[in-house]
């Protein structure tokens, strides 16, 4: 992948969530403009979620997610009910999609409420607008003032806590109503706040931050992992200077270069001898906690960490990562981290790991949790799974964060964030 692409990870997540046979699929079709989807009139064509990232105007990089249908029925239909609830937790904006010839039901209400309860911006789009009778449409008419807008189910909507505004009646078939459908979206989904950063507000326009990237059997071949292509941009979004290397040559490049550098970011492997090889006078922290800082949890996992300090014989630690992908030999989560704690805590543990979109509903069998960077979660998902960790009063700590701690220098590598700094002095 090249620096100018968007990552899944920072694109905005729209799900498009519904019954079989509501137009989940085709609704999104028409919404990309292309035949993204299965589309089908048997229920339950759709029986996992569906990804697509792309571009996606007004709105700009997007991931496009359809799911199965919410009424879906069996054991298997239940599984797939839940892999659409599932979705919530990364969605940044929903779609729901209901269909304009049924009137809402209990399944609509419960994932309406949902949607609400999470705080997730949303459409209530009615669909099937073609389908409307012309007596229908002529009611709408004398009433609403405007064609085919939903009056039948604008009651029950209301009532349910959706606004005016955030009803919209369209035909997936006709494309009636989805440019509208769009512009809404891009409305709900508008950022607030600053734009976030990586690196580059703790380091001034021509400080020079030096990356030690280690190359070894898990490195993927020809290019570097998404994490330290992201940072490097950052850095470079910032007018700052980035200088990589490969751990076995950190002393020469402190020897030979004619400025001292403004920070050392490292791979979590190799901390302890990065530690050793940088001077105490230049700060160093490492990818996996620059990302969770990023993705917002950074004092949550500092104070997390802690909890190995605490764990007894025959605890059970969780180590769970975002991403999924081939295991090797001396792999970093299923290998180094278990020795590590084990060798930290001197304790008989129980570990279990999960990766991907794997993350237990029920936390309460472990200890402590210790997640990756988080570098192919969005920001949404990373925090759900926090505060299903904070809600069930689970520890849940990072890569890095850990690795720091059991190697004794976890105040080192979060001195360059003055309040969580201070935090470890308390």
């Amino acid at each position: 992948m090249g620096l100018n692409q968007t990552p899944s990870a920072e694109r905005l997540h729209i799900g498009f969530f519904g019954k079989r046979n509501a137009g989940k699929s085709s609704v999104m079709n028409a919404v990309t403009g292309q035949d993204l989807a299965v589309v089908s009139e048997v229920k339950g064509t759709t029986t996992d979620p569906v990804y697509k990232s792309m571009e996606l105007l007004p709105l700009g990089p997007v991931v496009m997610m359809d799911t199965p249908g919410i009424d879906d029925e069996g054991e298997l239909g239940s599984l797939r009910v839940r892999k659409s609830y599932q979705t919530l937790n990364k969605t940044d904006g929903a779609v729901l999609v209901l269909d304009g010839q049924v009137c809402p039901g209990s399944e609509d209400l419960a994932l309406l409420k949902r949607i609400q309860d999470k705080k997730i911006p949303y459409v209530v789009a009615i669909n099937k607008a073609d389908a409307l009778s012309e007596a229908e449409r002529k009611k709408e008419g004398e009433e609403g003032k405007k064609p085919a807008s939903g009056w039948r189910w604008r009651k029950v909507l209301e009532d349910a806590g959706v606004r005016e505004d955030q009803i919209l009646m369209v035909s997936a078939r006709l494309k009636e109503g989805i440019d509208t459908l769009k512009e809404r979206l891009a409305e709900a989904l508008k950022e607030e706040g600053p734009e976030r950063a990586i690196v580059r507000d703790l380091l001034k326009p021509g400080e020079l931050a030096v990356l030690v990237v280690p190359i070894d059997k898990a490195a993927p071949k020809g290019r570097l992992i998404l994490p330290q292509q992201q940072t490097i941009r950052d850095l470079l979004d910032g007018d700052c200077q980035a200088l990589v290397v490969k751990e076995n040559g950190l002393k020469e490049v402190f020897e030979s270069i004619g400025k001292k550098p403004k920070l050392v970011i490292t791979d979590s492997q190799v901390f302890g001898r990065v530690s050793k090889d940088t001077p105490k006078d230049i700060l160093l922290t490492s990818f996996s906690i620059l990302f969770a800082r990023y993705k917002g949890n950074l004092e949550s996992v500092v104070r997390g960490v802690t909890a190995l300090d605490r764990l007894k014989d025959g605890d059970q630690v969780l180590i769970s990562e975002g991403c999924s992908h081939h295991r090797q030999c001396g792999d970093i989560g299923t290998v180094k981290l278990p020795a590590w704690i084990r060798e930290y805590t001197k304790k008989e543990l129980q570990f279990e790991f999960t990766s991907g979109t794997e993350f237990p509903d029920d936390l309460t069998p472990y200890q402590l949790i210790v997640h990756c960077g988080g570098c192919m979660l969005n920001e949404r998902e990373m925090k759900y799974r926090l505060s299903c960790a904070e809600d069930q009063q689970v520890p849940m700590t990072n890569y890095g964060i850990l690795i720091a701690y059991v190697h004794g220098i976890l105040k080192r590598s979060v001195e360059v964030f003055p309040e969580i700094y201070r935090l470890l002095q308390e």
